[in-house]
């Protein structure tokens, strides 16, 4: 079943918890992840734990509780739930507090969910996904994964609205990444995605997916590249969490991108995924 945590209590999903005056609520005043378990296991847990440290950092939000905290929490959500696949969303916000642009005096407030995951659709893997291009109008500080997330939700809306599973952000002419996923083009047997800057937002299954590049002796390199390099490249794709590797096989304009279906790197790098998770 799902279920939830808020500050030392477990409780009901759909059971009233949040304080009106909660600073993330009020402000987006905080920093979140998203965590996949697969058989009861959390996947890639320490790099999750890792970048919302570094996110929390970045807003000067103090974490005082240490990561063996957070993995006995999860760990307990797991447990209760009784699923054995799910995702885990967990936030801290800078507290319960009157509402004051400053920083209040107060405990932060940590919040978790755990639902059963979101499972991609078979055909969608096995055909591939379209993508909606618009331009990047997110702030100057991607790289933290913050609760800001309206101009991601404007336009994965408008990919929704024309029928494309994702929008792909393009900042000053280059590609930057997808409104809740990095993406990646292949030419000539090497993958191509854009360097880590605070443009984006560094996913956990990058990190995987440039391990098992280097494991399959993929090159795999982290340089910009185009709107007209990724409508020209051979292959495609996209990465988050929730996504795994998803193959994207065309645009919104019915342009074709390589072959119109998954290509074999695409198909190689989520193969070796899915047997990492098992």
């Amino acid at each position: 079943m799902s279920i939830a945590y808020l500050n030392g209590v477990f409780l009901a999903l759909d059971e009233p918890a949040l304080p009106i005056e909660e600073r993330g609520h009020q402000f987006g005043d905080g920093v979140y992840e998203v965590i996949r378990i697969y058989g009861g296991k959390p996947f890639m847990l320490d790099e999750h734990l890792d970048r919302l440290y570094r996110s929390a950092e970045a807003i000067r939000l103090q974490l005082d509780s240490d990561r063996a905290f957070f993995q006995t929490i999860i760990h307990q959500l797991i447990d209760r739930s009784g699923l054995a696949d799910l995702d885990i969303y967990l936030q801290v916000t800078r507290g319960i507090a009157p509402r004051n642009h400053t920083f209040p005096n107060c405990p932060v407030s940590i919040s978790m969910t755990a639902k059963p995951s979101r499972a991609t659709p078979v055909e969608l893997k096995e055909n591939g996904a379209a993508v909606w291009m618009h331009p990047d109008e997110r702030w100057l500080n991607c790289h933290i994964k913050s609760l800001n997330l309206l101009p991601n939700i404007l336009a994965k809306q408008v990919a929704a609205d024309n029928d494309c599973l994702e929008a792909v952000l393009v900042r000053d002419g280059y590609v930057t990444e997808g409104s809740s996923s990095n993406i990646y083009i292949v030419e000539k047997g090497a993958i191509r995605t854009a360097p880590l800057t605070n443009q984006i937002l560094a996913g956990i299954t990058r990190i995987a997916v440039k391990r098992i590049a280097q494991e399959l002796d993929i090159p795999f390199h982290e340089q910009p590249f185009t709107p007209e390099e990724l409508r020209n490249a051979d292959e495609a794709f996209l990465t988050s969490t929730t996504l795994e590797v998803m193959p994207v096989v065309r645009y919104h304009d019915d342009t074709v991108i390589g072959s119109g279906k998954p290509g074999t790197i695409t198909q190689a790098l989520s193969e070796r995924l899915s047997a990492l998770t098992l």
